[in-house]
C-alpha cells in the first residue's frame, strides 16, 4: 500500500511540537472560517432585536443593550410574512416535484436506455450551461406571456415559476452521472427476473439513488426560494408573490429591524432544511465521486 503524502508528514505530526502547531492552525483556521459565515447571521437576528436607535448608530453595538423581540412579531403581521411564505411553499414545492419527475426520467433514459442521438442531445442540454441566466429571462418571459400553441398566459401563476424550473441542465447531469455508475450487475439481475425499464426505474434505480435526490432536492428548492428576479417579473399581483420580492415590495415604510426580523424568518425554512437532511446532503455529495 502506497503512503499518502501530506503536507505535514506523520514523524513530524508524531513530535509534541509539530502536533501543538499542526493543531493550533488547523483550530484557528476553523474558528475563522465559522466567524465568516456565522458572524453576518448573528448580525441580522440581533440587529433586530436592538431599537431603531441603536441599529443605527456608529460605532455599531455588537450586542444590544436592551433586547427588543417586537421586531419579529411586527414583521409577521405589517409584512403579511405567512401569506408569502405559502406562496414561496407552493411554488418551491411544485417546482421540486416536477424536477425530481422529468430530470430523474431523462437522465435515466440518458444513461441507461442509451436513446439514438443520446450524446447529442445530452450536448445540447449541457450547452445551455454555458448561456449567462439572465439571458435568457426575456425568452423565459415572453413564453410564459403567450404559451406557444396553447395561447393563454401563465403570468400570475405559480405554473410559471414550475415549468421554466424543470428544465434544469445542472441537476439532469449530476443524475445521469449518479446513474452512470449504477452496479450493471443489479440492473441486469431486475432484467432476468423480469423487470422491464419502469419497474426497474421504480423498484432498484430510486432506492439506490435516495442520495443524489436528496442533493437534487436542496438545489430544487434553494434555486427556487432564493430566486428574485424571475418571480418579479411574472407576479405582479402582491398578494402572490413569494418571500424573497415580498420583503423588498413591502421594505419601502418598514423600520430596518422589522425588516431584519423578516429576512431572519424567511431564512429559516431552509436552514432547517438543511440542518435536518445535512446527511442525506453530504452523502449524496460524496456518493457521486465514487463508484458504485
Amino acid at each position: 500500500m502506497t503512503a499518502t503524502r501530506t503536507l505535514i508528514s506523520p514523524a513530524t505530526l508524531a513530535r509534541p511540537r509539530g502536533k501543538a502547531i499542526y493543531w493550533t492552525v488547523f483550530t484557528a483556521v476553523v474558528v475563522l472560517f465559522a466567524l465568516a459565515f456565522l458572524f453576518p447571521v448573528y448580525w441580522m437576528v440581533t440587529g433586530a432585536m436592538k431599537s431603531p436607535d441603536e441599529v443605527a448608530r456608529t460605532p455599531p453595538t455588537l450586542v444590544p443593550q436592551h433586547w427588543h423581540t417586537g421586531a419579529y412579531t411586527d414583521a409577521w403581521d405589517l409584512m403579511q410574512l405567512p401569506q408569502h411564505l405559502w406562496n414561496t411553499v407552493v411554488q418551491a414545492a411544485g417546482a421540486w416535484a416536477l424536477q425530481l419527475v422529468f430530470c430523474t426520467a431523462a437522465a435515466y433514459a440518458l444513461s441507461k436506455l442509451r436513446p439514438a442521438f443520446g450524446k447529442v442531445i445530452l450536448g445540447g442540454i449541457l450547452a445551455t450551461l454555458m448561456v449567462p441566466a439572465q439571458a435568457l429571462v426575456v425568452p423565459k418571459y415572453l413564453t410564459v406571456a403567450d404559451l406557444p400553441l396553447l395561447h393563454t398566459s401563465l403570468l400570475n401563476d405559480p405554473l410559471a415559476i414550475w415549468l421554466p424550473a424543470v428544465a434544469n441542465a445542472f441537476n439532469l447531469y449530476l443524475l445521469k452521472r449518479f446513474f452512470d455508475q449504477l452496479p450493471r450487475d443489479v440492473l441486469e439481475a431486475a432484467e432476468i427476473d423480469g423487470a422491464g425499464k419502469l419497474r426497474t426505474l421504480w423498484s432498484v434505480v430510486l432506492p439506490m439513488s435516495r442520495p443524489v435526490l436528496g442533493v437534487v432536492s436542496i438545489f430544487a428548492l434553494v434555486a427556487v426560494w432564493q430566486d428574485f428576479l424571475w418571480p418579479l417579473m411574472v407576479f405582479s399581483d402582491t398578494d402572490k408573490q413569494p418571500i424573497s420580492v415580498a420583503l423588498v415590495q413591502l421594505s419601502q415604510n418598514i423600520q430596518l429591524t422589522v425588516l431584519l426580523a423578516a429576512m431572519v424568518i424567511a431564512g429559516i425554512p431552509m436552514v432547517a432544511l438543511f440542518l435536518v437532511f445535512q446527511r442525506h446532503i453530504i452523502a449524496g455529495i460524496s456518493a457521486g465521486s465514487t463508484k458504485g
